[in-house]
């Protein structure tokens, strides 16, 4: 099943900073998920302010409750950089290969 996760981060000052501080973790764990298949694509949301402000990935996972164990593992959750975490589940077009 797959779930596109809409993640954006608190507005308290400093969040930026946290966020940059464990972006290599972040990006780790994408790279971890991309070559294990849990995730499918992901991006950066930007602020008007031309600055990271959130996270849209989308990830493959049994259900639900595979999902919920992703996001807790997930350093930007940990750490409180997303404050608004919105869950879509979706279904892929089958694009050809």
């Amino acid at each position: 099943m797959q779930f596109t996760v809409i993640a954006r981060d608190d507005t308290a000052p400093g969040t930026l900073d946290r966020r940059m501080a464990h972006r290599p973790e972040h990006l780790e764990g994408l790279f971890a998920g991309k070559k294990d298949g849990s995730v499918i694509d992901g991006g950066a949301i930007i602020g008007e302010d031309g600055n990271m402000a959130g996270s849209v990935m989308v990830y493959e996972a049994e259900d639900r409750a595979a999902l919920d164990a992703i996001l807790a593992a997930e350093v930007f959750y940990r750490e409180k950089v997303w404050k608004d975490i919105e869950i879509i589940p979706i279904r892929r077009v089958p694009w050809p290969e």
